[in-house]
């Protein structure tokens, strides 16, 4: 089998085969994490920690675990790291960690971790399944990210906290939308994002059968 180029392994997975964009996974911490930039940008950096680690990890005891407890092993690993990403961030960042709560840790069951662990990790060397896990968790974040920038600029009028549109009721002339601060919000814009990509890009529009 030929191993797919670096490159490609590494920037497909932001652009051409974005895993939320494209394949619709790991769109329910987007319901949440998304509110403020800070903490969609924590949650997109710890995923990177966790993805590219755990996709090294499992491609490097590949050889040696056996196919019956794979998934087992995958999800220890997993699990592992998170605790780690999530003891590190109630160290550094504890506001930030209150804020993001439960939702560091229900990382491990993000289905783009397990899915690049079993499709990629298992079958390619590690230093692609880095690049592999790398890519995904960007492309995730990307996705995030920008929620996030519209869902703070127009919900409360800030970028990071700092007031780009002033509030009325700071003297200002935005009334903040307050929709967008809902959780229905971000799968609203998640949507619209997928249907504008499609519309740009017809080849990534499934096949109707």
């Amino acid at each position: 089998m030929t191993e797919p180029r670096a490159r490609d392994v590494l920037v497909d997975p932001i652009f051409r085969r974005n895993p939320v964009m494209l394949l619709v996974l790991g769109i329910c911490s987007a319901l949440v994490v998304t509110k403020k930039l800070e903490t969609a940008v924590v949650m997109a950096a710890s995923v990177v920690a966790v993805l590219a680690a755990s996709n090294t990890i499992v491609s490097a005891i590949r050889r040696v675990v056996g196919r019956s407890v794979r998934i087992f092993v995958q999800i220890t690993i997993i699990a592992s790291l998170v605790i780690v990403v999530d003891q590190v961030l109630r160290a550094f960042l504890p506001d930030v960690a209150r804020q993001l709560s439960v939702f560091v840790s229900l990382i491990v069951t993000n289905c783009i971790v397990m899915a690049r662990a079993e499709g990629f990790a298992m079958s390619h060397r590690p230093w692609l399944s880095f690049l592999d896990g790398v890519g995904n968790a960007l492309g995730y974040g990307v996705v995030l990210i920008a929620v996030a920038f519209v869902r703070e600029l127009f919900g409360y009028g800030t970028v990071f906290g700092a007031t780009v549109l002033p509030a009325v009721a700071e003297g200002g002339w935005y009334v903040p939308n307050g929709m967008m601060r809902l959780p229905p919000m971000a799968l609203v814009l998640v949507g619209l994002g997928i249907w504008a990509l499609r519309t740009w890009r017809p080849e990534q529009r499934e096949e109707r059968p």
